[in-house]
């Protein structure tokens, strides 16, 4: 019988960006990001929603973490706003922004909750996206300066530093195709930003270092993909999709297949001597998110795609994503909780040295979440299809756990409705609710229940 109840030292949470929950935009001496002019831009998202607002968690933090400490988490995950912290082209530290992550820390360890902080979740200054952004070599070395600043004020209180959240989706979805900001769709010229978030990565992991040491863990979440179908697509997807973050950030160096695949679009010239040896720095735990699997076919395509966001990376043109079975959630991923197992399996067989942490796992239930009143005017939130969907994921992270994978966290994704990238406000992710009129939060069936299961460390079986 599959076991139930996770092991002694388990971790439970749930996670947060700063752009999607915050707000206060231009307060605190906050500049724009890449975010902030993408979503401004007309036509860019669903109803030209923009992340000024958002949950206005700059303002509400207290309210949240009251929440967190009510559902019983061990660990937050949250990220830090560059544009808050170093606002200005060359400018000083803003320490009102460093003010505001040290309250929310400070806050979180008083109610026994450990912070893991995220560097880096896609809220690039928009002035270094002025000289390039991460086509540019330099911003990597500007986000090793802003790691090391955030590190030496918020120092060994976090738990857990993540340099870079999904740097999949920055180089893929933002330059190669046109979903995320900056939106550029130049195809394989986004190559070199694959790279230069590879060099943060290790720039940032030793600027982290150097104000820690080892006292706090050291990490960065990947969205690794799993894909089934076509033996010859599925390889060249994971190549490109996995082991080009993989192979460099944990063996030192880029598959040999790799450059063959992309022979004729990509030079790589962009890679300095000695470039590997600063992106291979030692890791204590590797994060992964995880939504959904793609069913892949081999095509004879010879266009570069630019329409979906599966099928933007460069060197996918002679790939096809075929429809897949079952149900699917309001993004129109599909639901496979087997595709979590696989995936952890294949990563702990493949890199067995290195413990894991599933950062992000969620949906956005398909049919809405919607208040309803309860005869005492209490208000309620009833989304039974996220409490089944984190349930099976949930199981299967288990049975992964039982068959040997060194799985220490599970950060459900995530804690607020919020600004859901191009999206809008038109996909709720939220174990709570957002009433973005009035901005009140209302728990979800999906909170309690993830509750019962943090309190008594085991799936609630009804």
């Amino acid at each position: 019988m599959a076991s139930t109840t996770f092991p002694e030292g388990f971790r439970f949470g749930t996670a947060t960006a700063s752009y999607q929950i915050e707000g206060g935009a231009t307060e605190g001496g906050r500049t724009p990001s890449i975010w902030d002019t993408f979503s401004h831009t007309p036509g860019k998202t669903v109803n030209g929603d923009t992340g000024d607002v958002a949950c206005d968690s700059y303002h509400r933090w207290q309210e949240d973490v009251d929440l967190l400490a009510d559902l019983g988490v061990d660990s937050y995950r949250l990220s830090v706003a560059m544009p808050r912290v170093m606002p200005t082209d060359g400018g000083p530290v803003n320490e009102e922004g460093l003010d505001y992550y040290e309250r929310v820390v400070d806050a979180l360890l008083a109610k026994g909750i450990t912070p893991t902080v995220t560097l880096y979740h896609w809220d690039l200054p928009q002035y270094l996206e002025d000289k390039g952004g991460w086509l540019n070599r330099e911003t990597a070395y500007r986000l090793a300066d802003y790691a090391g600043a955030v590190a030496k004020r918020l120092g060994d209180r976090v738990e857990t530093y993540t340099t870079l959240n999904e740097p999949w989706c920055s180089a893929y979805l933002g330059y190669a195709g046109t979903e995320h900001a900056p939106g550029l769709g130049l195809g394989p010229g986004a190559f070199p930003a694959v790279h230069h978030l590879n060099l943060a990565h290790g720039l940032m992991a030793q600027a982290v270092r150097a104000e820690v040491g080892d006292a706090s863990q050291l990490s960065v979440t990947l969205n690794l993909q799993f894909n089934r179908g076509d033996a010859d697509a599925v390889h060249r997807l994971d190549l490109i999709g996995n082991r080009v973050w993989l192979d460099p950030m944990l063996r030192g160096y880029y598959p040999n297949e790799l450059f063959a695949i992309t022979r004729g679009i990509c030079d790589w010239s962009f890679v300095k001597d000695g470039d590997l040896e600063q992106i291979r720095q030692p890791l204590d735990v590797l994060g992964i998110n995880y939504y959904c699997t793609s069913l892949l076919a081999m095509s004879d395509r010879p266009q570069f795609p630019q329409s979906t966001a599966a099928s933007t990376a460069p060197g996918a043109s002679d790939v096809d994503w075929l429809p897949t079975p079952g149900d699917h959630t309001d993004m129109g991923w599909n639901i496979d909780p087997k595709g979590l197992y696989d995936l952890l399996m294949h990563v702990h067989n493949d890199y067995p040295e290195i413990p894991l942490m599933v950062t992000e796992n969620g949906t956005a239930a398909a049919g809405g979440d919607h208040v309803t009143v309860n005869p005492d005017g209490t208000k309620a939130v009833h989304d039974p299809k996220r409490i089944d969907y984190l349930r099976r994921h949930f199981e299967a992270a288990l049975r992964a756990i039982d068959d040997g994978v060194d799985l220490r966290v599970y950060f459900v994704w995530s804690m607020l409705d919020n600004f859901e990238w191009a999206f809008g406000y038109t996909k709720r992710f939220g174990i709570v609710y957002t009433d973005y009129e009035t901005l009140e939060r209302i728990p979800k069936d999906s909170y309690h229940w993830y509750r019962r299961l943090i309190a008594d460390r085991a799936i609630p079986q009804e």
